[in-house]
């Protein structure tokens, strides 16, 4: 159990949030007797990492919440649908099946995988996998379905009995000429099955009906039953109202569609949820990660390099902060989960808050002892040309006797995620550097040098050998030029492990064996 004091010292983001939310929605949370977070998802492309990094950042606030109110908790994850496809993804086969169905609603496209009934259920579906994966708890609503079986209606019809109203805030926002074929109601076209972003001529209250003009055809669409869907920005307000939202967080992209939309829904008689702006995401050239482009790194890739508690980490930290999200950073990521298990080991209750692992596993950090950093792992995986997990745990137990599969799951997964990292990302950027002959005669000294060294002795006084052996061949005013010849000879990166303490691991005679072969 936690101590209240320390709830309320902790600055950790969640509770912030949390503490923001119950203050905010105090009175509509008591009167309902529960908390409604929700997640919005455009499924027109496939899932990727920005998705499940909302329902991630969700879950952690519901986990904070947890602790400081015993008030029920619900999160849905809300699938709109019923949007209509406007550009084809770049990721995805069988293009020209999508390019016949431009503007229809996602659930009426078919499925270029062919395997569901639609390209709109195929990526439903693809979102529910991975956030079961993760074993998140949510609700899921698709727009489709709430349209459809009418459990809209009462709200829709409130959004057109204050038609006018929401037109007085949303045109002034809109250029001049999108304000010429503006409406808040898309009539879904009853030959075409297409979503028609056209001007409604007229408003019929009493029949529940709009009229609009199709190529010249004066037609009547019925609001209800899934005929009629909203302009994004009032949905975003009906849903908040439908579903009695109490918190949504959103991308900083959004921040003024979210301000619109709350006016909205106040106009229509319900105050709107208390809301957290975070940062994008980034590819490695410093673009906005999307759906339909498909840059980035996906979620399938990082789990095939990585733990899911490790994209949880990254998930966590520094939400209002722009990061960019590739496969290079990978590494990085799952060594700073590995320095914030160490931690744990000697934190205090409040401490213990603040470090992004509580979040990650909701209070239940694993205790393992850590054999070495994932950068470490990788330079041995090249070291010694290990092509199997079980070849490289027969290395490790050469030097580190006393550990096991069984007693070591982290890292034993740790050595698989290397394993596949290293040939299928590292390898490829590898450049090795072909030394000249002053830079061959300083690597030569260094294989000298440590015929003077044994497996017993510490990585220090390996580390105080090498430092001496750089001063001694002309790299006194900068060993940092020093260790980069040794990485860039030995492992084609600038940049590389702790010698001292990668050679007390890989051994001394094999580490000379390997400077060797790089020289030769």
């Amino acid at each position: 159990m936690i101590e209240k004091d320390n709830l309320n010292k902790t600055s950790a983001w969640p509770f912030v949030e949390a503490k923001k939310l119950l203050r905010e929605r105090k009175s509509f949370i008591e009167k309902k007797g529960k908390i409604i977070l929700q997640t919005g998802y455009g499924p027109s492309g496939l899932p990727h990492i920005g998705t499940f990094g909302e329902v991630a950042r969700t879950s952690m606030m519901v986990n904070a919440l947890k602790q400081l109110t015993d008030i029920p908790t619900e999160i849905i994850t809300f699938s709109d649908d019923m949007d209509g496809l406007r550009k084809i993804p770049e990721n995805i086969p069988n293009k020209e099946l999508l390019n016949n169905n431009l503007n229809k609603p996602l659930t009426k496209v078919p499925d270029p995988f062919k395997k569901f009934n639609s390209f709109g259920e195929h990526n439903n579906e693809k979102l529910k996998d991975f956030l079961n994966k993760f074993n998140f708890e949510y609700i899921f609503k698709s727009s489709t379905e709430l349209y459809k079986s009418g459990k809209f209606n009462p709200s829709l019809q409130i959004i057109l009995e204050n038609y006018q109203g929401i037109m007085d805030i949303v045109i002034p926002t809109l250029g001049k000429e999108r304000q010429k074929t503006y409406s808040p109601f898309l009539p879904i076209c009853p030959e075409t099955g297409k979503v028609l972003e056209i001007p409604v001529l007229e408003i019929l209250k009493e029949k529940s009906k709009v009229v609009f003009d199709n190529n010249g055809k004066k037609l009547e669409a019925s609001i209800l039953d899934g005929q009629c869907k909203l302009q994004w920005k009032v949905d975003w307000a009906m849903r908040w109202y439908a579903l009695d939202v109490d918190f949504e967080m959103y991308g900083k992209d959004l921040i003024e569609s979210a301000i619109l939309s709350s006016r909205i829904i106040k106009l229509i008689g319900k105050t709107n949820p208390s809301g957290f702006a975070y940062e994008l995401f980034l590819d490695e050239k410093g673009e906005k990660i999307s759906k339909s482009k498909g840059n980035g790194i996906t979620i399938d890739q990082w789990l095939e390099y990585a733990s899911p508690e490790s994209l949880s980490l990254y998930m966590y930290q520094n939400p209002k902060r722009a990061k960019k999200l590739y496969k290079e950073i990978v590494p990085k990521t799952v060594d700073e989960y590995l320095d914030f298990m160490e931690k744990t080991k000697t934190q205090n209750d409040l401490q213990l808050l603040m470090n992004p692992l509580w979040h990650v596993h909701n209070g239940n950090i694993p205790k393992e002892e850590m054999i070495m950093s994932f950068s470490m792992l990788l330079n041995l995986v090249e070291a010694t040309n290990a092509d199997s997990k079980e070849l490289l745990w027969k290395f490790v137990k050469k030097y580190k006797k006393d550990i096991s599969e069984k007693n070591n799951p982290i890292f034993d997964n740790l050595i698989s995620y290397a394993i596949k990292y290293f040939n299928e990302v590292i390898l490829l950027t590898k450049k090795y550097k072909n030394p000249n002959e002053k830079e061959k005669k300083a690597l030569e000294n260094l294989i000298k040098n440590l015929d003077k060294c044994n497996d017993q002795m510490s990585p220090e006084d390996i580390q105080t050998l090498i430092y001496s052996t750089g001063k001694d061949n002309g790299y006194s005013e900068n060993l940092r030029d020093w260790f980069k010849l040794i990485y860039e000879v030995v492992f084609g990166d600038e940049n590389g492990p702790r010698m001292g303490f990668f050679i007390s691991f890989f051994g001394v005679n094999e580490t000379k064996i390997l400077i060797k072969e790089k020289i030769k």
